[in-house]
């Protein structure tokens, strides 16, 4: 028989199916009922649900509940610090059996290169990856990357079966304006799907951004922005990532009527936070926990977000869907006892039995050789713009402190919590070194580096003493990429990061516990923030609101330009 004869054969009982899970209630994302009754699964599909089916093998799942695989819908791989391959051992035995990857973060590194590496990745994971083509490398004109792709550089990665259209339109104000290189992007994948990114937007800046034919859009921050889009037709993705912490805000818009318009994605989550706290799981809980219908908190999590997607093959436990299952230990606490992703039950073995892809982008740090004198300040005014952290989001805000001049520099100061930035070319084009001043860190000696450093990943600095923030910023060319702390011009501890400084080749499970180092470490300069690194990579993104910094300079988001 075929393939498609023997699916039908299965599902109507003619032939044993490849595998039956027995024993489960299977909840009913249409009603939120809880069904009893067998899944039958052929190959990758689902055949039968509801009924009694032999198999040639049966999976008891006796006082489990069955649900549908959680769909990520927005995340960079690159930011969980680990390979796809990693990844896939991390989160897809938490249920997580899709994950919608723009992978510009390596792009803007390496370039075309780096979105086929991901390409080729998801055709050995278990995790079904869906690469998204990486619209804005560089995101603006104000920094400098490693690469830059042009519509034409896109076109030729199109295709492939990982593809899902365009990713995050980061440029808003190259899409109202009509840059003629945003122009072309649109007009490229017109007829597929593009995901968006436009914090704050609103009014008709917001209606001419979406009229571009974007759909979707996670930089939500609050009700009323996320409610604005979801009236102008926008799929809204609330986010929880290792940094950016929107769900508690977000979450009273979430119930039973607004679920098929709102998805689930964490954009940004490393290991530890995972491992500490979880992913979709984690989402999940904590929105039943505040009050969420756990329809609504399910329905999020997988067919709200394959529809958003187009990805008609999943989302529900129905004959024909993909068979990408999660069986549970309770709908409140999420717990996943079994995962099954594409038919295949989720285990070390089958993790064992993938194919590989090696990886690409190395040495990739060609940055300067530093001396404490390069994070000097050219200091002709008191007044001093200064970012503001705001801890759990990735807006900033824009200060402005009177900080004195002193041998022609402006010096750090602890007592007010403010400490100098810099970000450094790291890509070999021009040796470019920007400094500034942040408030937030809390830091009170010695300094952090990271080439994490989005979304150009350049080489991102904070600290007290300059010589420290030499010696960081020097180790990180040493180690090809990573994090680093110092103090009295020693490590303290470090990560290294070698594909495309933005990965590392470690499993991770010990990614994690050099987070923990590190994070211990950065406590001991006085850093109160929960995730500094991340926190930092996101000081140099030029398209979040309002004061940020790249190599070339600080940049004023909302005027979209460089300031200083």
């Amino acid at each position: 028989m075929t393939q498609l004869e023997n699916r039908i054969a299965q599902g109507k009982g003619d032939e044993k199916a490849d595998k039956v899970l027995r024993g489960g209630q299977i909840f009913d994302l249409m009603t939120g009922a809880l069904l009893s009754g067998d899944v039958a699964i052929c190959g990758d599909r689902i055949v039968g649900v509801f009924d009694d089916y032999d198999g040639k093998e049966i999976i008891d799942v006796s006082g489990l509940i069955l649900v549908p695989g959680f769909i990520d819908t927005h995340l960079h791989i690159e930011s969980s610090l680990i390979t796809p391959f990693e990844f896939d051992r991390c989160v897809t035995p938490r249920g997580i059996t899709t994950a919608i990857c723009d992978p510009h973060e390596i792009a803007n590194v390496i370039g075309a290169e780096g979105i086929r590496y991901f390409q080729k990745a998801s055709e050995h994971t278990l995790l079904d990856i869906k690469v998204q083509l990486s619209s804005c490398v560089p995101s603006t004109h104000m920094e400098t990357a490693g690469a830059a792709l042009s519509a034409a550089d896109l076109a030729p990665l199109r295709g492939h079966a990982s593809g899902l259209g365009l990713a995050e339109f980061m440029n808003y104000p190259g899409v109202i304006f009509r840059d003629p290189d945003c122009m072309d992007k649109l007009a490229l994948f017109e007829e597929g799907h593009i995901d968006g990114h436009c914090p704050l937007l609103s009014g008709k800046d917001l209606n001419a951004y979406i009229s571009a034919g974007i759909r979707t859009e996670h930089e939500a921050t609050s009700p009323e922005e996320a409610l604005e889009k979801l009236r102008k037709g926008m799929r809204v993705l609330i986010r929880e990532g290792s940094v950016s912490k929107d769900l508690h805000a977000l979450q009273p818009l979430l119930d039973e009527r607004t679920s098929p318009y709102m998805c689930l994605c964490t954009d940004d989550r490393n290991p530890l936070d995972i491992g500490e706290h979880g992913h979709l799981d984690y989402m999940i809980r904590e929105l039943i926990r505040l009050g969420t219908p756990p329809l609504a908190a399910y329905r999020a999590a997988s067919l709200s977000a394959a529809e958003a997607f187009g990805l008609k093959d999943r989302g529900m436990i129905a004959p024909g869907k993909r068979a990408d299952i999660v069986a549970i230990d309770a709908l409140e606490s999420c717990n996943a006892q079994l995962v099954l992703a594409g038919g295949i039950v989720v285990s070390e073995t089958s993790f064992a039995a993938r194919g590989d892809v090696a990886p690409v982008g190395r040495n990739s740090v060609k940055a300067p050789v530093l001396q404490a004198s390069d994070f000097r300040t050219r200091a002709n005014k008191v007044e001093t713009d200064v970012i503001g952290i705001r801890e759990g989001q990735i807006l900033t805000d824009h200060l402005h402190e009177d900080i004195a001049i002193k041998d022609g520099d402006k010096h750090p100061d602890v007592s007010r919590d403010l400490v100098r930035i810099s970000v450094v070319e790291r890509h070999g084009q021009n040796g470019n070194i920007a400094t500034g001043f942040v408030k937030g860190f809390g830091l009170q000696a010695g300094a952090i580096a990271s080439t994490v450093c989005h979304d150009h990943h350049n080489i991102a600095c904070v600290g007290v003493d300059y010589a420290d923030m030499a010696v960081a910023a020097n180790r990180l060319s040493e180690i090809e990429g990573g994090f680093i702390v110092a103090r009295d011009g020693e490590i303290l501890a470090e990560l290294a990061l070698p594909v495309a400084g933005l990965m590392s080749l470690l499993s991770f499970e010990e990614v994690r516990e050099k987070l923990i180092d590190l994070r211990s470490a950065a406590r001991t300069l006085g850093v109160t923030l929960e995730e500094p690194f991340l926190q930092l990579a996101f000081l140099a993104l030029p398209v979040i609101p309002a004061l940020k910094i790249t190599d070339r300079g600080m940049v004023d988001v909302h005027k979209f330009e460089i300031i200083s």
